[in-house]
């Protein structure tokens, strides 16, 4: 068997990989690495993928964990692995037990992996742009500083995610941003027209995370929404219409 294919941040350290959709068992939609097992994808698909995505990490496949993530900025620290599937109710999380290996599943959205290689302790987090300006990964970061990390000792990679050339949005998402912080305004470029801007998610996650101290921040090298070949989109499925999607994992491991 072949192990899958993943993109890597030598920088950040541990073991760890942004898979992209390729070298799974999934079929149609989901072809072919699908890691999600919230959507319609035969279960023992989405196992044998998520197996195959641990033993390319050389990670034992029970011991990568999952949430169900919900656009927030929850973080659980993790000290054992849980059932696949019952993960709770979250978009982090942390850990420092050697072993554990923790999994985010993104379509569009940003895929942020963290460590801190002197204390032992690592982190991911899924950051659409609720959750980001909710503030998951300043919430990683404060999760990580408990267990002994240090802000200037923490480094993060973006995974790949919508580019801000590809990611269109209208005036409720510009409103909320701005609410917030007038300097947001930095984040986007004009749309098509007056109500319409063209946002950047992964420069908006940069600078959170350079607000909450950590130094050392990697940016993604593509593009979800313009790569159909290697990633999984929901905005391209919207455009086309809709229907059944994938999502690729991102995974680290202690």
């Amino acid at each position: 068997m072949t192990l899958p294919p993943f993109l890597t941040v030598p920088a950040l350290g541990p073991r760890h990989g942004f898979f992209t959709r390729e070298g799974g068992v999934s079929t149609g939609p989901f072809a072919a690495l699908n890691g999600s097992l919230g959507g319609q994808d035969a279960r023992e698909n989405v196992m044998e993928n998520r197996a195959r995505a641990a033993r390319a990490l050389g990670a034992d496949p029970a011991a990568m964990v999952g949430l169900t993530q919900v656009h927030g900025a929850a973080v659980v620290s993790v000290e054992a692995p849980w059932v696949a599937g019952a993960g709770p109710a979250a978009d982090a999380m942390v850990t420092a037990r050697p072993g554990i290996a923790l999994a985010i599943i993104t379509a569009d959205c940003a895929p942020v992996l963290f460590a801190d290689p002197v204390a032992g302790v690592i982190g991911a987090a899924h950051a659409g742009w609720r959750g980001a300006l909710a503030g998951v990964l300043e919430a990683t970061v404060a999760a990580m500083v408990e267990r002994g990390a240090a802000p200037a000792r923490i480094r993060a990679a973006i995974g790949p995610c919508i580019a801000q050339r590809s990611y269109e949005v209208g005036a409720d998402l510009h409103a909320a941003l701005l609410a917030r912080d007038a300097a947001n305004a930095r984040f986007f470029a004009p749309g098509r027209d007056h109500a319409h801007w063209q946002f950047d998610l992964p420069g908006f996650c940069a600078a959170r995370l350079a607000a909450a101290g950590v130094a050392e921040i990697a940016l993604p090298v593509a593009d979800t929404m313009t790569d159909a070949g290697r990633f999984f989109s929901h905005r391209r499925r919207t455009l086309a219409g809709g229907g059944p999607i994938g999502h690729q994992m991102s995974v680290i491991v202690r």
